[in-house]
């Protein structure tokens, strides 16, 4: 079996598994936030369901409006915090205490190796990279695993995508998932489990790991999953709170496709308008001057991606007429950071540092587009509309791209940037 397939029979209390069967999983972890939430407890409450399955397993993070940019947001956040004094839920994580959810749960050690989790967001495929199977549900589904810890599934297919060779300077875990889209399409994967491997991958941080799998749903991907190995054991090893269990692919597992990519093709990739998998090299864009730069969200709001882009932006100025929003994805990424001096940079070249928040990724704040403007993002959907006027533009990229841009006025290379600093 491969390593989704035996997350799963494990779940289920079954040997074994096979695609396209369908299994009822026991759930380590549930997950809903401030936009998916309400709508499954509004449903609790009309059953008039009295207690939870587990108030130790249930996690509610508002972080998508958050901090409240208006009535309706503080009203769906009440909604939240209201539901966890009544149930007694130990992980209800205010505005000020956490963060971007899925930046934020496995900084906490809350998802484990082997884990089975659901979460009402269609990035909970993010926790695949700590080898976990993770995916995303809608409000009614995350109500009936709230009420029961179970959740059913279709065993998903499993595809492999494996990176080998080396990386070229400047590209990371966001240019790996951006080239793979590319090459297989924004429904390449299909219901199917994205599983990554290769000495490149191997050999990213846990960081990296994390913006690969986070970005697995935008090829239409069930999940997306790295198998642990040492690297992930250092990430976890200070922060597990639970015992877990790793798991790996056997070497005779069945895999729907095999696909193999060579590190040393791939650059630093920028994905237009309006498809995640509508990519091309950043040698191959061309001229296109932008209004507005973001640096943050679940994808790539980490400290590694922060000091990236720090990297990039000191001593130089963003460009006239631009707006550079950075956004650290926690609380604790932004003490770091300020611990680091990188706020100080960041505001020095005049950019500005926001609150942990999704924001400006859906639209919704802290960011939002006009009609004509274009933004170069580190998050991860670029959708008509996504981030503001249906007729604004978002141009997907890395943090040291992003950063660049934001210097130039235009999306460019952080080679062009090097240049003019040396």
């Amino acid at each position: 079996m491969t390593i989704t397939e035996k997350i799963m029979a494990a779940h289920a209390g079954l040997d074994e598994v096979s695609p396209g069967e369908i299994i009822n999983a026991k759930l380590d972890l549930v997950l809903g936030n401030d936009i998916t939430a309400p709508i499954a407890i509004q449903e609790l409450e009309r059953l008039g369901v009295k207690k939870v399955f587990d108030p130790e397993k249930i996690v509610l993070i508002p972080d998508h409006f958050t901090p409240n940019k208006d009535i309706k947001s503080a009203e769906q956040c009440q909604i939240l915090r209201r539901f966890a004094k009544s149930f007694q839920l130990r992980h209800y994580y205010e505005v000020g205490r956490c963060g971007i959810e899925h930046a934020f749960l496995p900084e906490q050690g809350m998802v484990l190796p082997g884990d089975a989790v659901v979460g009402a967001d269609s990035h909970t495929c993010t926790y695949g990279a700590l080898g976990a199977f993770a995916t995303g549900v809608g409000s009614t589904d995350l109500a009936a695993a709230m009420i029961s810890g179970e959740a059913w599934f279709r065993v998903p297919e499993s595809i492999k995508l494996a990176f080998s060779g080396r990386l070229s300077r400047w590209v990371g875990g966001k240019d790996l998932i951006l080239y793979a889209i590319g090459k297989i399409g924004v429904d390449g994967a299909l219901y199917k489990a994205m599983e990554f491997a290769g000495e490149v991958i191997f050999n990213l941080p846990m960081e990296d790991r994390l913006t690969i799998t986070n970005m697995a749903v935008e090829a239409g991907a069930k999940s997306g999953i790295i198998a642990p190995d040492e690297i992930t054991m250092e990430y976890i090893k200070d922060k597990a709170k639970k015992p877990y269990r790793w798991y790996q692919s056997d070497s005779d597992a069945r895999y729907d496709e095999v696909y193999e990519f060579k590190g040393e093709d791939i650059e630093p990739q920028v994905a237009f308008p309006h498809l995640p998998g509508n990519v091309k090299p950043i040698s191959q864009v061309g001229e296109i001057p932008i209004d507005q730069v973001v640096i943050g969200s679940c994808t790539n709001g980490r400290i590694s991606d922060l000091r990236a882009a720090a990297q990039i932006l000191k001593g130089h100025k963003v460009a006239p007429y631009l707006r550079l929003i950075i956004i650290p994805a926690t609380q604790l990424v932004y003490q770091q950071a300020l611990k680091e001096g990188l706020l100080d940079i960041f505001v020095e070249s005049e950019g500005i540092v926001s609150a942990p928040t999704c924001g400006p990724c859906i639209g919704g704040h802290m960011g939002v587009l006009g009609e004509g403007e274009k933004a170069v993002s580190t998050t991860n959907r670029n959708f008509v509309g996504r981030m503001g006027h249906p007729k604004s533009e978002v141009y997907l990229a890395n943090p040291v791209v992003a950063a660049a841009s934001a210097i130039l006025g235009r999306i460019a290379s952080p080679e062009e940037v090097i240049k003019i600093g040396d």
